[in-house]
């Protein structure tokens, strides 16, 4: 009889993780926060097959951040992190191409520029930011995280929260993701998983990954197109130019790839849907983003 319920306790600790990660998440204007890669800067001490950053994020986090805006969210995005390749060299001979879209996106709609974070400089400043609002989460006030970067950074927050011994508001954080390269990859041997996050928080934490915004053969699906950019061009062409903007952040990418799907978890989580698009983006945006007020 032990034995049998040994064996059941053994199976629920192996299911328990799917079933946090297959739950439904009900977004209701909480908080939200990102943390982004996007590093143009060389690492020359990672041994991996690139050394710099996905570029989909030069255009995803404008996109990203517009979907908010036109939202009226801007208030309640309370922390953005970015070129989170970490150890994150600054960017001092290359182009900050991240730099330029947060920037721009924080001038154009009128976010708040101090919950804004250059990892390659400002480390330290972001994680403990970061840690925070995680310890801000309650019930009442959930955290939505948008993981659009390896999860290392994540990792570190988290460890700061669990070594004050506040883990229980870990249960009250709810993460997105839609990349298995964002969730595993490690830039570095002592580096972590997603997986690795979720188990370090006692699997408080709640994990959603919805399909993989890339679907490069069919460009109408997906935020991903590859070199397909007809299905881009009403952007090239909109008669905003805050929107236009988004266009010419798009065309910096370093392989000339119509690429933004780390965009469609923020789509999903204003949404709901996972199946955005070139199409529903546009409906989404409209002719323009009303802003109430300047910039803080």
């Amino acid at each position: 009889m032990k034995s049998s319920f040994a064996k059941i306790l053994v199976i629920i600790a192996i299911i328990m993780p799917n079933i946090i990660k297959s739950q439904d998440f009900n977004y209701n204007n909480n908080r939200i926060a990102c943390s982004a890669d996007g590093n143009a800067q060389p690492d020359l001490n990672y041994k991996g097959k690139y050394n710099y950053a996905d570029p989909d994020d030069w255009g995803a986090t404008p996109a990203a951040l517009a979907m908010l805006a036109k939202k009226g969210l801007q208030g309640q995005l309370v922390h953005f992190s970015y070129n989170n390749f970490m150890p994150s060299p600054p960017h001092t001979t290359t182009r900050n191409y991240m730099k330029e879209g947060v920037d721009g996106s924080i001038s154009r709609w009128a976010f708040n520029k101090d919950i804004f974070f250059d990892v390659g400089t400002h480390k330290n400043e972001a994680v403990k930011h970061l840690e925070k609002e995680l310890l801000k989460s309650t019930k009442e006030n959930p955290l939505f995280f948008i993981n659009m970067g390896p999860s290392e950074f994540l990792y570190q927050a988290v460890k700061l929260v669990i070594d004050k011994g506040e883990s229980e508001v870990l249960s009250n954080v709810y993460i997105i993701s839609h990349s298995n390269y964002n969730d595993n990859h490690l830039r570095r041997p002592n580096h972590h998983t997603i997986d690795q996050v979720i188990k370090l928080s006692g699997n408080r934490l709640k994990f959603k990954r919805i399909k993989d915004q890339n679907n490069k053969n069919v460009p109408t699906e997906g935020w991903s197109s590859l070199y397909d950019w007809s299905v881009w061009e009403w952007l090239e062409n909109h008669d905003n130019a805050d929107l236009a903007w988004i266009w010419t952040c798009m065309k910096k990418h370093k392989e000339h790839r119509a690429d933004i799907s780390d965009a469609g978890m923020v789509y999903y989580l204003l949404t709901g849907d996972e199946a955005g698009n070139p199409t529903k983006f546009q409906v989404f945006l409209g002719d323009e983003i009303k802003i109430n007020s300047k910039p803080k």
